[in-house]
């Protein structure tokens, strides 16, 4: 497993992380106790040392989960989460943003995970006009300056958010929508993430599942998986359910994926698409979800892939330039 530098940390984490929102047996189907500790223990055995949750997975089921494992392995690992989305009594926005309750919820995840310091907390997704007012980012440096945090990033859901918070000075990382469906982000925010040294960590890199190749029109979900239930942006943005190109354009979009891959030889066309992401030398990490034991493996084992050819990255762009971007909802 490859590393890269996570901004201005100093802390090399590997080019593929593990996503932990389905560890929260909320949003993706229901994952047992049992199976989440051996994707974690797994991820970590094939190299995997910087794993993403947020407070509000499973409303702190994936942290504890994560907590569950850190009391069993003595592997330097980089826990990364996220605060700001919490709706709980007596929480919630716009309370969410005040230094007290930032507080609370930081010290929630810490109870959770187990341990004295977050290695990293990223602003969860907040609105962007609480970006604009700067109060949050304070809010952060004095959580670090208190110890509770060692550094701070933020998840954003638009090129606009994004360009926002690199304007904060201490800013570690951008969390990102960033697939193949998403390559707007190439031209407007990689060049300035890395021109000022922000670390970017992909999300949502297999566009919940449709870059896997595996999902049709008639494809269906449970009720309680978001792939569902917020299948037209019905509970939050649109962005983070199959990059808002909607099951029946991206399953259409995805054939066309796979089309331009070159042959896969011994790889996935998962493993094709994540690798496509990590090409990009801006990205720092890459962070799919894995809700089996072989999903973890896979995933896993892209780093050590080589490139994609040139020329499949040039026909993919224009693809996305043709075909994709006019399909995509939702501002980004």
């Amino acid at each position: 497993m490859h590393t890269r530098t996570l901004g201005n940390t100093g802390a090399g984490i590997s080019e593929i992380g593990l996503g932990t929102w389905q560890l929260g047996s909320a949003d993706w189907g229901t994952v047992d106790p049992a199976d989440a500790q051996a994707i974690l223990t797994r991820s970590v055995e094939l190299g995997v040392n910087f794993i993403d949750t947020a407070d509000v997975y499973g409303m702190g089921h994936s942290e504890r989960a994560i907590g569950d494992f850190l009391k069993t392995t003595s592997a330097e690992l980089h826990v990364a989460t996220k605060l700001g989305r919490r709706h709980d009594e007596p929480h919630g926005w716009p309370q969410n943003f005040t230094l007290e309750t930032m507080r609370a919820h930081t010290e929630d995840s810490l109870r959770h995970l187990g341990i004295d310091s977050l290695f990293l907390t990223q602003l969860h997704c907040i609105p962007t006009d609480e970006l604009r007012r700067g109060e949050v980012f304070d809010h952060l440096r004095t959580l670090q300056s208190e110890g509770l945090i060692q550094h701070w990033g933020v998840s954003v859901e638009t090129v606009e958010e994004g360009l926002l918070c690199l304007e904060q000075p201490g800013l570690a990382s951008l969390q990102i929508i960033f697939n193949i469906f998403r390559q707007k982000l190439v031209d407007e925010l990689l060049p300035v993430a890395q021109a000022k040294g922000v670390g970017l960590i992909a999300r949502v890199p297999l566009a919940s599942g449709l870059l896997a190749g595996k999902f049709n029109t008639a494809t269906s979900f449970p009720e309680t998986d978001h792939r569902h239930y917020n299948a037209e942006g019905q509970c939050f943005n649109i962005g983070e359910t199959f990059a808002g190109v909607g099951l029946a354009n991206g399953a259409a979009l995805a054939e066309a994926v796979r089309d331009t891959f070159p042959d896969p030889g011994d790889h996935t066309m998962a493993q094709q698409a994540l690798r496509w992401g990590l090409d990009h030398d801006a990205i720092t990490t890459v962070i799919p979800g894995a809700s089996r034991l072989d999903q973890a493996e896979s995933n896993a084992a892209v780093s050590e892939m080589p490139e994609l050819p040139v020329d499949t990255h040039t026909q993919l762009r224009a693809l996305y330039d043709d075909r994709i971007h006019e399909k995509i909802v939702g501002a980004y």
